[in-house]
């Protein structure tokens, strides 16, 4: 899958390519003005990923202006059914102000333009995320099913 800048009304979503990825992961921030509070802990297994297998498993860093404030992937190809699953987090200072609403939706509209992409889907959110939950939400998410510790969303594409 080929990555592809996103441009959503205040944010950009810049592909992570597999040397950045790599010089992130070591501490080498030349280049890249990161928030405070980014990269997060969870930032480390896609970029990881990204770094090891490049455009096979897209990881874009989310920008406000000049400014990392977080970032977002997929967990890999779509499976069988056409279910792409999606990770994404910002850096603390930035919650709370509806990036990531907005930067589901954007990587979410992206993908759902591809060929063979039924369902964009965000599986094991924590039950008690109720503020990814509600970005989920907002970014059309539907809750399918919960348990007692996660929650499994989706947003299908309009069909063929």
């Amino acid at each position: 899958m080929q990555r592809e800048r996103i441009e959503t009304p205040r944010l950009a979503l810049v592909p992570v390519p597999p040397e950045t990825a790599e010089a992130i992961l070591a501490g080498d921030f030349s280049g890249v003005r990161a928030a405070e509070g980014w990269p997060r802990e969870d930032t480390v297994v896609p970029f990881r990923t990204a770094a090891k297998y490049g455009v096979e498993l897209p990881a874009w860093l989310v920008m406000l202006d000049d400014l990392v404030i977080g970032d977002c992937h997929t967990h890999g190809p779509a499976d069988e059914a056409g279910d792409i699953e999606i990770g994404y987090g910002l850096a603390e200072p930035y919650r709370g102000r509806g990036y990531g609403s907005e930067l589901v939706k954007g990587l979410s509209q992206l993908l759902l333009g591809r060929p063979g992409i039924r369902r964009v889907v965000a599986r094991h959110v924590p039950i008690d995320n109720v503020p990814s939950r509600r970005s989920l939400e907002r970014a059309g998410f539907v809750l399918e099913r919960a348990d007692e510790e996660y929650a499994w969303y989706a947003l299908a594409g309009a069909g063929p």
